[in-house]
């Protein structure tokens, strides 16, 4: 069975008071980019000037019927506008081009929509789709039925979005309880981890910067990954063992991108409190890219809103296989508590975790300590000790056991409580 047809779409940007035409045309590339995800062929570009949007059509009468006219000569299927639209403009604008109209919005929660693969994933998303859907149900039957498949349609599907009001607001709240108890099942696993003195590194980043690469290359997993936007939805959770027996938990998020509709940051409110409960994030950025300094601003714009804004973060060049020499160097310059790395070739990645380790308090120190043997806790300690540390030496003799260990520099305290003054800990 051959696959369906792409879709054919017009974008179309606005470019308002004092913002810039460049500035506009890239963001109209990004949502090119974001078009091809979706799996529309885009085979039109629109660039309006305004002092300020038209309330009515957004881009204005005369524009919009300028724009339908060049709909019919190539071919568009879709509509897809780099901002997002009133129910109000969505409608009129439907009437004038007679095609399919999607704004921003719709569009990366339909990317979404196609990338969720578990349970949790297809929560969040629908119930993102659910709430952007709501305001927009009046008058919306007429749109709504002419959609008939294609992209801007996955998800909760054309019968959940034609019921009323009643029904969509007792589906949000029932997937919001399912999600609640995610939120509080996560919560439980990072209080047992913070007990275990077992560090958390969390991998954000915008969109395609190579987190799943680089997380790749440091759990030896085999993620998917991809140049496609927004490959990675469901939060990956793995253990990193250092070559000295150092063990850190590395989490791998949904990537970010300027404009994160605020319904979808909000239903991946429960993955995103991974980062914000994290000892440390990775802000992975794409060296190569001429956009990076609007990506990191973007990046660090989620992160403020989902309550990240206080985990330390430690800014991490990838791909700096794509730049020349002298481009790393500056940046090197620029940012020398950064880490330049290519998490595809493996470049730099030791040096990073090294960074990694010392940021966390990982860098050691040798201890030597004395257990009970007779006592539980100490067996306990002493498991826990084989675990988070290079033991040197463990000598057992009347019902005392003398441990030499390089001990990670965060865990020390844990060892020398004032309960074990009196048990021979010498901090070398």
């Amino acid at each position: 069975m051959p696959p369906p047809k792409a879709e054919r779409a017009a974008l179309v940007g606005l470019i308002t008071g004092s913002a810039r035409r460049v500035d506009a045309a890239s963001s109209l590339d990004e949502l090119a980019g974001l078009a091809d995800a979706a799996g529309a062929e885009v085979v039109l570009r629109v660039l309006q000037e305004r002092p300020r949007p038209d309330p009515a059509t957004f881009i204005g009468s005369g524009k919009a019927t300028a724009l339908a006219g060049a709909c019919a000569e190539a071919d568009v299927d879709v509509v897809i506008f780099d901002n997002e639209l009133t129910p109000a403009q969505l409608r009129q604008l439907e009437e004038k081009v007679e095609r399919k109209v999607l704004d921003r919005t719709q569009l990366i929660l339909d990317i979404f929509a196609s990338r969720a693969r578990t349970r949790e994933g297809k929560w969040q998303v629908e119930l993102a789709q659910l709430k952007y859907l709501l305001p927009r149900l009046v008058g919306a039957g007429t749109a709504l039925s002419r959609l008939g498949g294609g992209i801007g349609t996955r998800g909760p599907g054309e019968t959940k979005l034609e019921t009323d009001r009643r029904r969509i607001r007792t589906r949000i709240a029932t997937i919001q309880r399912d999600i609640d108890q995610v939120r509080q099942r996560r919560a439980q696993l990072r209080e047992r981890r913070h007990k275990q003195s077992v560090p958390t590194v969390a991998l954000v980043g915008y969109t395609n910067a190579g987190k799943t690469t680089l997380f790749n290359r440091m759990t030896r997993e085999r993620a998917a990954a991809s140049d496609a936007l927004f490959v990675t939805l469901d939060p990956l959770l793995r253990q990193v063992r250092l070559p000295d027996r150092r063990e850190l938990l590395l989490s791998d998020t949904v990537g970010f991108i300027d404009r994160l509709p605020h319904t979808l940051v909000a239903a991946f409110r429960a993955t995103l409190e991974e980062v914000a409960a994290a000892d440390l994030a990775l802000h992975v950025i794409d060296a190569a890219s001429p956009e990076k300094e609007r990506q990191m601003a973007a990046v660090r714009r989620v992160l403020e809103e989902v309550g990240a804004a206080h985990v330390p973060v430690l800014d991490v060049y990838n791909k700096t296989d794509a730049i020349t020499g002298d481009e790393g160097r500056r940046l090197a310059d620029r940012d020398p508590a950064a880490a330049l790395i290519s998490a595809r070739t493996g470049k730099g990645v030791n040096e990073l975790v090294q960074m990694v380790a010392s940021r966390l308090a990982l860098d050691t120190r040798r201890i030597t300590i004395t257990f009970d043997s007779a006592k539980a806790f100490d067996r306990e300690q002493i498991a826990r000790l084989y675990r988070v540390a290079r033991v040197v030496s463990h000598v057992a003799a009347n019902g005392r056991v003398v441990i030499e260990a390089d001990v990670p520099r965060r865990y020390i305290a844990r060892l020398t409580t004032p309960d074990r003054a009196g048990d021979g800990v010498d901090v070398g």
